[in-house]
C-alpha cells in the first residue's frame, strides 16, 4: 500500500513538473510550445495509453491557450469576428478528426504523431515571412477563413495538438493580417480546437482528469516563469527556437525507435 502511495505521489509530481516544462516553453517561444505535451505524458508521466494521453494533453492544451487569450484581448490582439469564423470552423474539423483518431492504433498514432514533430521542428527554425498582403474582407474571406479552419481543426483534432503552428500562418494566409493579431487571434481556435477534441475524447472515457489538472496546475506556473524569462531572452528566440527544435527532433526520433522496436 505504502509503495502504491509513493507512485502516485511520483506521478502527481512528474505531472506537476511536466506541465511547467510545456507551460514554460509555450510563454518562451510559442507556436510548437505544447508539442512535447503528449509524449511527456506517455513517457514521464507514465499515461497508460496515446489515446488517453492525446486527451489529456487536449484538455490542457485549451485551458492554457484560454489562459493567454486574456492579456492578448486586452492588448487588442484579437479580431473576433475572423476568430469566431475560424475556430466555428475548426470545431467541426476538429471533431471530425478526433472522432478518427480514435479509431486508429495507438502505436500507429503515435509514429503519425512523430512525423508531425518533426515538421513542427521545421516550421519552428524556417524563415518567418511577412502577412500575405492586404487584410481580406467581405463573403470571398469568410469562405477561405472557413476552409482553411476546418483543415486546421481537422489536424489539431487527429493528433490532439493546439495546432498555432497552424493556425497562425493560416489565419495570415486567409485574411492578410499582421503576425501580432494572428497570434492573438490564433488563441480562440487553439482553446476551441482543444476542448472539442478533449470533449470528444472525454466521451469515450480517454481522459485522465487527474492528471490533467496536475498538468494544468503545472503549465500555469511554468506559463508565468516563461513570460518572465521571455523578456529577458527576447533577442535570443532565434536561438532558443533552434533548440527547442532540436529537442523536438530527438524525441521524434525516440519515439519513432521504440514504435519500431515494439512492432518488430
Amino acid at each position: 500500500m505504502a509503495a502504491m502511495d509513493l507512485a502516485l505521489h511520483a506521478q502527481n509530481a512528474l505531472a506537476v513538473l511536466s506541465g511547467s516544462f510545456v507551460g514554460f516553453s509555450l510563454a518562451l517561444i510559442g507556436g510548437g510550445g505544447s508539442i512535447l505535451a503528449v509524449p511527456l505524458l506517455l513517457y514521464v508521466v507514465g499515461v497508460k495509453s496515446p489515446h488517453l494521453a492525446i486527451g489529456t494533453s487536449a484538455l490542457s492544451v485549451a485551458v492554457n491557450a484560454f489562459a493567454n487569450l486574456v492579456p492578448h484581448s486586452r492588448a487588442g490582439n484579437v479580431r473576433w469576428g475572423q476568430a469566431v469564423v475560424f475556430a466555428a470552423a475548426g470545431v467541426i474539423g476538429a471533431l471530425l478528426g478526433s472522432t478518427a483518431g480514435k479509431l486508429v492504433d495507438g502505436q500507429r498514432l503515435l509514429s503519425l504523431f512523430a512525423l508531425l514533430m518533426l515538421v513542427v521542428a521545421f516550421l519552428m527554425v524556417r524563415p518567418k515571412r511577412p502577412a500575405a498582403g492586404p487584410v481580406c474582407e467581405g463573403r470571398v474571406c469568410l469562405i477561405r477563413l472557413a476552409l482553411i479552419g476546418c483543415a486546421a481543426g481537422l489536424l489539431a483534432g487527429f493528433f490532439g495538438i493546439g495546432g498555432g503552428f497552424l493556425i497562425v500562418p493560416g489565419l495570415i494566409l486567409a485574411t492578410g493580417m499582421d503576425i501580432l493579431h494572428a497570434i492573438g487571434t490564433s488563441l480562440v481556435s487553439v482553446g476551441s480546437f482543444g476542448l472539442a477534441t478533449a470533449l470528444n475524447y472525454a466521451a469515450s472515457g480517454l481522459v485522465e482528469w487527474r492528471i490533467a489538472l496536475l498538468f494544468i496546475g503545472g503549465g500555469v506556473a511554468g506559463g508565468w516563469i516563461g513570460a518572465a524569462v521571455a523578456q529577458r531572452l527576447a533577442r535570443r528566440r532565434a536561438a532558443l527556437n533552434w533548440v527547442f527544435a532540436a529537442a523536438i527532433v530527438a524525441v521524434a526520433v525516440f519515439m519513432l525507435a521504440k514504435n519500431a522496436g515494439a512492432a518488430a
